[in-house]
Parts: structure tokens; sequence; C-alpha cells
């Protein structure tokens, strides 16, 4: 495995195998704490990471005893408002990023996905968590409404569960955030990596360049109307069949063959 971001990261470690990139959160002591620092470093990980045509999926991952645990708090008391607005802004920035790169983003969740933690996994395009796994967006507890998280968990989850989740604050298992639509597949915390592996390395087996252009077509079209989605991704589908990836993977389908894609 190459590790290929430069050692300044402090947070963030980088690996590359097999078209599969792998996103660290490395804060354990802190549980993962979106620091600003560590926000940066995880949106510049991802910029340079989408411009790669060698991967074809990233997994976002935390080491230690929490996939992670919200904004850090600690840095969070009697700073200006320029300080609380490029901090957020940063968050936003982020999260935009993870849905805007091409390639498809895999949480492993462990632990605790807490505030802006719960709200990183429900940004990335596929959750995939261990039993244990909890979620929560306690922010109204210590008086700072989780307003950012809510987007992105308004989005995955119904209303009236987002809701119940951001008034009280309360955690959910991995099987109702399963139920609830905000996790793909929930295993077995021994199974977690071996089942997050096999959803990625299924993906990176599809042409890049199809799966980034289905990627970016499913988040324009999605808060579309359903005339206005159809106009937009009828062009897509047209644009995509004159790619060469669709033109072989449609030969290889008739003549009962493996497709062999350009980016491979």
């Amino acid at each position: 495995m190459e590790t290929v971001m430069p050692p300044s990261y402090q947070h963030v470690i980088v690996e590359i195998t097999e078209r599969l990139a792998f996103v660290t959160m490395n804060r354990p002591t802190r549980r993962n704490a979106l620091s600003l620092e560590h926000m940066e470093e995880l949106l510049d990980a991802f910029r340079v990471i989408g411009r790669r045509g060698d991967v074809g999926a990233v997994i976002l991952r935390g080491a230690g005893p929490a996939f992670c645990a919200g904004h850090d708090l600690s840095e969070m008391t009697g700073r200006s408002p320029e300080f609380y607005r490029h901090l957020f802004d940063t968050c936003v920035v982020l999260m935009e990023t993870i849905q805007a790169i091409p390639h498809p983003v895999i949480a492993q969740i462990h632990g605790m996905a807490t505030a802006a933690g719960c709200q990183l996994a429900a940004t990335c395009d596929i959750v995939v968590a261990a039993e244990e796994a909890r979620f929560a967006t306690p922010g109204v507890r210590i008086g700072l409404f989780c307003s950012t998280p809510m987007v992105a968990l308004s989005r995955a989850v119904p209303p009236k569960k987002a809701m119940e989740m951001l008034l009280t604050g309360d955690p959910i298992t991995a099987a109702e955030a399963h139920a609830f639509g905000l996790v793909n597949r929930v295993v077995p915390a021994d199974q977690l990596e071996e089942a997050t592996l096999a959803i990625a390395n299924q993906i990176a087996g599809a042409s890049a360049a199809v799966v980034g252009l289905g990627k970016q077509a499913f988040y324009r079209q999605i808060n579309m109307p359903q005339h206005q989605a159809y106009a937009y991704t009828k062009e897509v589908m047209s644009f995509n069949a004159t790619f060469g990836d669709a033109q072989e993977g449609i030969s290889a389908f008739i003549e009962k063959r493996v497709p062999k894609w350009n980016e491979h």
C-alpha cells in the first residue's frame, strides 16, 4: 500500500492500493474530532484524490475507538465570529467536496459518529456500519444546535426521524440507522473492513468515467422536479452513450465477455 499524502499532514493518513484510496482520520485520542486543521487536511486530501485517475473508490474511516466525535469543542470557546464562520465554511466545503469528487466515498463506521461526525457519514455516498456503531446529533444538549449536520441528516433519513434526533440528541443504533436509510449495511465488527472492501472493490471494477458521471448526475437531479430530472438525465445518458467505455461495455455484454475499460 502506498502512502501518498505529504508528511506535513498531522491528522489524516491517505493510502492508495489497487484502485482504492483509504482516508483515515488519525486523531484517536480526540475520537477524530474535526478541528479546523483536521478538516483542512481532509479537504485537501479529497481534492487530491479527486484529481487522480488511478482511484475507483474511496474508503473513509477513523482510527481509535470512534469514527468521528464531531467538531473539536476545545477550540470553540471564546473565539471571534470570524473564526466560527471560517470553521463552518470549511466544514461545508469539505462535505460538498466529498460529494463533488468523481470517486464514490464509502464511510466505514465503528463506534460513535456524532454531530459533524454523523454529518460526515450522511454525506458519504455509501455507509457500512458495525453493529455497535451509534449515530447522534446531540448539539442541542450543549446549546449549539446541529444546524449544518441537519442538512446531510435530513437528506438521508425521513424528516420526523431527523427532527427527533436533532431535538433530543439521543443516539440511534446502527440497526435503526439502517432502517431509516442512513446506513446501507450493518455487519458484525469483525466483518466491517471486509464488507466495506467488498463494496469498494465492486465499485472500483466499473468504468471510472461512467461512475463519476453517474455520481455527479445523481446529486444534480435528486432535488429536481421529476420532469426536469428526466430532461437532465436523458441528456446525461445520451452523452454517456458516446463514451468508449459505454460502447465497450455494450459490446462485451452482447459478446458475453468481461469488458476492458479505458481507465484500467
